[in-house]
């Protein structure tokens, strides 16, 4: 359910009921691009379900969901058909399009293309935690978070949130960790790593599926080179990349969680929701105080 996640702390005094939520996301619910339209953001149906809810409630976790379609006509066509039609205005004119009225027929070209052109859709999961004032998001890329934060702020009335921030930032504790050789408890390192200068040279070095309590490894980092990425496992249960952003990718649920529910025949949506925000409850607070903690504003 969740591959990425990425951890915003919720501002005091934001509660509203699940029936206020669905009434303000309906007001921007998801409509396709119109014919010429080159982008659009809205919200659908968490589970998939036409016409369901726009928030889903299960075992108390509130989960939404925000698509993006985008379309878009190549540079090279704009500018090939653009030329044509520069080149026919100057033969039956013997006048040449200037600057300023090239770029309107770039503009022209590329409106009229937009019917035609082929659409790319996305989509980003959301889950509210209530109780800890908690939002996490399924979000790539800082770019892609800014946007989804963009539309709830839009469309929830008093929300207001931050990334969340710690006292240690997650390159300095993955530094410690690879050069003491000791990981956090609860958590163990695997074997995958980025590490990168902070000098000019910004050379870098990446390990994949390679032992990191190495002796060349602790040399980089004592020798100046920062980690940007560490491959961890939480508990036998989770595994994950932490970037130096607090960003967690890649994320996986291993076997033995799913072991305890494996006989059920509880599948589907709210089962993935319930293992997915279950686990990441329990390792999210142990992310953090092995950062020292979240820093308190205020």
């Amino acid at each position: 359910m969740f591959k990425n996640v990425m951890v915003y702390r919720i501002g005091e005094g934001w509660n509203p009921t699940l029936e206020q939520i669905e009434q303000a996301l309906d007001a921007e619910r998801f409509v396709p691009c119109g014919a010429s339209q080159e982008k659009a953001v809205g919200w659908i149906e968490p589970r998939g379900e036409a016409h369901g809810p726009l928030v889903e409630a299960v075992s108390g976790q509130r989960i939404l969901k925000l698509k993006v379609e985008t379309k878009s006509v190549p540079g090279s066509v704009v500018t090939r058909k653009a030329k044509e039609r520069s080149a026919h205005i100057e033969a039956t004119t013997g006048r040449k399009p200037g600057k300023k009225e090239m770029k309107e027929i770039k503009d022209d070209v590329k409106m009229s293309l937009m019917p035609m052109a082929f659409t790319k859709e996305s989509s980003v999961l959301v889950w509210i935690d209530p109780a800890t004032n908690l939002m996490v998001m399924d979000a790539g890329s800082q770019g892609k978070a800014d946007e989804v934060v963009t539309m709830l702020v839009k469309s929830l009335a008093g929300l207001s949130v931050t990334l969340l921030n710690t006292e240690m930032s997650p390159q300095a504790a993955m530094s410690q960790w690879l050069i003491t050789q000791e990981p956090p408890a609860g958590f163990t390192v695997d074997r995958e790593c980025e590490l990168k200068a902070a000098d000019e040279s910004k050379s870098v070095v990446r390990y994949v599926r390679h032992p990191l309590d190495t002796e060349e490894v602790k040399q980089y980092v004592e020798g100046g080179k920062l980690p940007t990425r560490l491959a961890l496992t939480w508990d036998s249960r989770v595994s994950f990349v932490l970037t130096e952003a607090l960003q967690l990718k890649k994320l996986a649920f291993l076997e033995v969680v799913f072991e305890a529910t494996s006989t059920e025949k509880d599948e589907g949506f709210d089962a993935d929701v319930a293992i997915a925000t279950g686990e990441l409850r329990k390792l999210l607070p142990e992310l953090l105080d092995a950062l020292s903690g979240e820093v308190v504003l205020g």
